[in-house]
């Protein structure tokens, strides 16, 4: 079906690239996304170098890649130790010039906590960014208070502020068994000496932020702790602040976006200041819909890992910007976006996971569609993973000799689109490559009304259409039941 504008859908990006930790940013007519690079069926997060992209803002479907916009060599830290660019964020300074925040990583996330947060700077947005330096006190040592990872700037009315930091679940204790056991804990888990452990004026860790000079590396600030690191008795409570800080000022509140110690998830705080009075305001997003209409833990929707993205506000319109796990593991992150509606009162509702992503719409229910922008894939008892690639069978994305598809179907693999417009005659067909045995459900949502069902046999590669006479906006599930008991590649079409 010709189309005036090209549909997005999530991923937003092609099913062959894994860009995760999106931070994205209006410059001009386009919105760009900044993120770590993932390779395909990767072994360690960030495997690859930068590349930028970008859609005008009109045409969120139309996604195109300024290729790689900076290399992990041009850093002079780079080493074998670490050799990976871990999550950015971008500022235009205000001499007009764009400037890249990020740190070097090692082997499957160690090394990543010992900092510094280094600097590189580009005349466009897109790049090609070149090494500027580190984030550095007044008198030029390295900026290393506290622990500099997970960056986030923002161009706050020409005042420049720095947000970093990360937050364990032992900040929680009231004490250690002894002062010097929890020194030893904090100096092995982020590479830091005793002497730099005692020099910090209170915890190492926490969400924190600091002013820049103009020069964008030189910190003129003390550090404020930004939400709390002792979460108990507090709103924060059960979803405390963990990594990937970001800022953003929008209809003149500040929102802190974080992912939580849950990991899945990207929570929210909002305050009237850029750097105190925050109040916890909940969560926006989960890779796996936990919490969304109450959902537990143990009935997530698909795989969960790590979370890590922003919100942007584009045409007029807002979005939250996450990546989902592909490949069963935590290091081949795909880029997805969901709309949401920001309150009067400056709060935002959890949105569920979708097929359909940044189109502002249902997708149309007609034309062909790839099974890899399923949002819901689960066998009922899908795991969480925060580190590393499991080896259980489970369904999955899988990035295989070329193609992007899901694998691992066996009895019970419920596959989940949401949502399409139906018109009022459509004929509905899936493509299987391997034996599938099942049935087809539309329903309002998952938990709604279900609208239809009927049974799949495509022993032989095939499906009858099924015509269908629906007016309105549904959602399509996929429900596996009899299947052999080798893997399948199931791919999905509609007409």
């Amino acid at each position: 079906m010709e189309q005036s504008k090209k549909l997005a859908m999530n991923p937003y990006l092609p099913l062959d690239v894994c860009i995760a930790d999106g931070e994205p940013h209006v410059f001009g007519n386009r919105v760009y996304v900044f993120g770590s690079h993932d390779r395909p069926g990767g072994e360690s997060f960030c495997e690859l170098d930068y590349e930028v992209w970008s859609a005008p803002v009109d045409g969120l479907g139309s996604w195109f890649s300024h290729g790689i916009a900076y290399s992990a060599k041009q850093d002079p830290g780079y080493s074998e130790r670490k050799p990976f660019l871990f999550a950015p964020d971008v500022a235009q300074g205000n001499d007009g010039r764009f400037y890249l925040y990020y740190s070097l990583g090692g082997w499957r996330g160690k090394h990543g906590y010992e900092g510094p947060i280094s600097v590189a700077v580009s005349d466009a947005p897109e790049g090609k960014y070149e090494y500027l330096g580190i984030v550095r006190n007044p008198d030029g040592s390295p900026f290393r208070s506290r622990i500099t990872f997970d960056p986030g700037v923002i161009n706050d009315d020409g005042v420049i502020r720095l947000y970093f930091g990360t937050s364990y679940f032992f900040d929680e204790y009231k004490q250690f068994p002894t002062k010097s056991l929890y020194q030893f804990i904090e100096s092995k888990v982020f590479d830091r000496s005793f002497r730099e452990i005692h020099q910090a004026k209170d915890n190492l860790t926490g969400a924190y932020s600091v002013q820049l000079a103009d020069d964008m590396q030189t910190v003129i600030s003390e550090p404020k702790l930004v939400v709390p690191a002792k979460t108990k008795g507090t709103d924060f409570e059960g979803h405390a602040f963990f990594e990937a800080a970001s800022i953003r000022k929008l209809k003149g509140k500040y929102y802190f976006i974080y992912s939580s110690r849950n990991n899945h998830e990207l929570c929210y705080a909002i305050s009237d200041k850029p750097d105190e009075g925050f109040v916890y305001g909940g969560t926006i997003v989960s890779n796996g819909d936990i919490g969304y209409q109450g959902r537990k833990p143990k009935d997530r929707l698909n795989l969960t890992g790590n979370n890590h993205g922003s919100i942007e506000e584009v045409d007029g319109k807002y979005y939250i910007f996450y990546h989902r796990m592909t490949d069963k593991s935590t290091y081949s992150r795909q880029a997805c976006a969901e709309e949401i509606q920001i309150e009067p009162d400056g709060r935002i509702a959890q949105v569920p996971v979708t097929s359909c992503g940044l189109n502002g719409a249902p997708l149309p229910a007609k034309g062909v569609y790839p099974a890899a922008i399923a949002c819901v894939l689960t066998n009922g008892h899908m795991p969480h993973l925060t580190n590393g690639k499991i080896s259980k069978a489970l369904p999955y994305i899988a990035h295989k000799d070329g193609r992007t598809m899901i694998e691992g179907i066996t009895n019970g693999t419920l596959i989940g689109f949401r949502s399409f417009r139906f018109d009022g005659d459509e004929r509905l067909r899936l493509e299987v490559h391997g034996d599938f045995h099942g049935k087809v459900q539309i329903f309002t949502d998952i938990g709604g009304e279900q609208i239809a069902s009927f049974p799949i046999d495509v022993s032989k590669k095939s499906a009858a259409p099924e015509s269908l006479s629906l007016k309105g906006d549904y959602s399509i599930y996929i429900m596996s039941a009899d299947q052999p008991k080798k893997h399948c590649d199931t791919r999905q079409s509609r007409q």
